[in-house]
């Protein structure tokens, strides 16, 4: 009883400055954590203190098993790990802006980089793969210069590799290609530089068909020459939307997929689907869509909006919700709802954007198919289109939301399609410049430990608070606090020296 009695003195003697002093730095320490875990938890999404916990302590917490059983399932549990993350492909986005005439242009007008480093080399990494081949290394040509040309990281210096090599080889079609992505500053002298490259590219081509079959180095050079005429071409196209002459863009890629079918890859059906939707063909649309809107071809936020977009214009003009709650919905109203319950368990982000409830940023060159980076790829081009049908939004804006209904757990559990991949949003968050708000889907909620020390560092500095204002009545609780934490303690202790022989007891307080 010496100790304790020892620390009830200590205790009485504490005077209120203590108790000021304890709570002011407890409530200052927990605030500063609580800031830590939330930019942590914005930065990341996950909380710091769960990931320690989960990653270091927890294994040690619960032991290691037996070493012989451990080494031989781990084979097994890296398997098992690799099966259960999902994969999140990232795909050439097919509608991408020139860097030139419209990525640079923004970055002139509001100072901002509308692109990532990792998007740029996503796209110096498909350059390579489409416009050169392994003969190039052993060529100090035009086209060796422009293996390294698309290796640059400084847009400069891809530029001046290009002039370069068009000095030595005035007929080098990539350097054509590389000085209108990204040198030509309007819409118009990047067609013409365009023009340019397909005449070169072109006979390129015939040239390199005639002698594909005597190996495989001249087979992969015709591989790299039908790339070239099939990306220039394609783009030609998107030129000729982008100027207006729509028309000529919808027959350039009706030509193109005709010819190159194996090209699919690219997706130019998508390029197809928007300008139809331009020059208000929805039948067109709809016969595209019957073509790729099929159960073993993968889907996309084009197919499953524009989709969805075809069945609203039916019946969008003629939608009141007040009306449908009352008859109940028809069979067409039905086939709507269910088509845009559809695309937003596709790409449950889109939807804010066509109902500017979301600002638009410009679309990246690279996207993850339902990921916030598709979303806004879509709405930047098919925004228009949505607006131009009367009633399509309305429709959408009273429908949309009762998607999630029918996913109570996304993750685990889709409706329609797989359960919505978990990876999206760190994916997105490469994918997008850093100004720009990712959306997040399932809408996380706040750590438990956020809240812990939220609380924690309120209620500290409310006693601190307390205590400066009022140091007698808040030590009298303080003390009064103490005692009733102390007092079973105390009251073990005398039943132990009750029952236990003094002797002993005096033996092991000598310990």
């Amino acid at each position: 009883m010496v100790d304790l009695e020892y620390i009830a003195m200590f205790l009485n003697t504490l005077t209120p400055k203590f108790y000021v002093a304890l709570t002011g730095t407890s409530s200052l320490i927990s605030g500063l954590i609580l800031i830590f875990e939330w930019w942590y938890f914005r930065k990341y999404g996950t909380s710091f203190i769960e990931q320690v916990s989960l990653n270091h302590l927890g294994p040690w917490l619960g032991g290691v098993e037996n070493n012989n059983n451990g080494n031989n399932n781990t084979n097994n549990s890296q398997n098992n790990n690799q099966q259960s993350v999902p994969e999140c492909k990232v795909w050439r986005n097919p509608l991408n802006l020139l860097r030139g005439a419209e990525y640079n242009r923004y970055t002139w007008v509001t100072g901002k980089e509308p692109l990532t480093y990792y998007d740029m080399n996503l796209s110096a990494q498909d350059h390579q793969t489409f416009f050169t081949c392994d003969s190039d290394h052993s060529r100090p040509t035009d086209e060796s210069v422009m293996q390294r040309a698309w290796r640059e990281r400084n847009p400069q210096a891809r530029i001046k590799a290009a002039h370069e090599a068009l000095e030595k080889d005035p007929e080098c079609a990539t350097a054509y290609i590389l000085l209108a992505e990204e040198e030509a500053t309007t819409i118009l002298e990047t067609e013409r530089l365009f023009k340019q490259a397909l005449k070169v590219g072109e006979a390129n081509y015939k040239k390199s068909q005639s002698t594909q079959h005597l190996g495989a180095q001249y087979e992969a050079i015709h591989r790299r020459d039908t790339n070239v005429c099939v990306y220039v071409r394609r783009r030609l196209a998107m030129c000729a939307r982008k100027l207006g002459r729509v028309k000529e863009a919808v027959k350039m890629m009706r030509d193109l997929m005709k010819e190159f079918p194996m090209m699919s890859v690219l997706n130019i059906h998508e390029n197809l689907i928007e300008a139809l939707l331009e020059l208000q063909a929805y039948a067109d649309v709809q016969a595209v869509l019957a073509k790729y809107d099929d159960i073993s071809l993968p889907k996309s936020a084009t197919i499953c909006y524009t989709a969805a977009l075809l069945k609203a214009r039916a019946v969008a003009d003629k939608f009141s919700p007040e009306i449908a709650s009352k008859r109940g919905l028809s069979t067409a109203e039905m086939n709507a709802v269910e088509a845009i319950h559809r695309a937003v368990e596709f790409n449950p982000h889109v939807p804010k954007y066509l109902l500017e409830t979301k600002s638009l940023i410009l679309p990246p060159e690279h996207l993850l198919k339902r990921g916030d980076s598709e979303a806004i790829a879509y709405a930047f081009f098919h925004l228009p289109h949505w607006k131009r049908v009367d009633g399509a939004l309305n429709l959408l804006h009273c429908t949309w939301e009762g998607t999630f209904r029918m996913i109570p757990y996304p993750l685990e559990k889709g409706h329609l399609f797989y359960p919505y991949p978990s990876c999206t949003e760190s994916a997105d968050r490469e994918l997008l410049p850093a100004f720009h708000e990712v959306s997040v889907y399932p809408k996380k909620e706040l750590p438990f430990f956020i809240l812990f020390t939220a609380g924690l560092c309120s209620v500290t500095a409310l006693l601190a608070l307390l205590t400066h204002q009022f140091p007698e009545p808040m030590g009298l609780v303080a003390k009064t606090f103490l005692n009733t934490i102390t007092s079973p303690f105390n009251f073990l202790v005398e039943k132990l020296e009750g029952v236990l022989p003094s002797n002993l007891w005096h033996q092991l307080t000598r310990l």
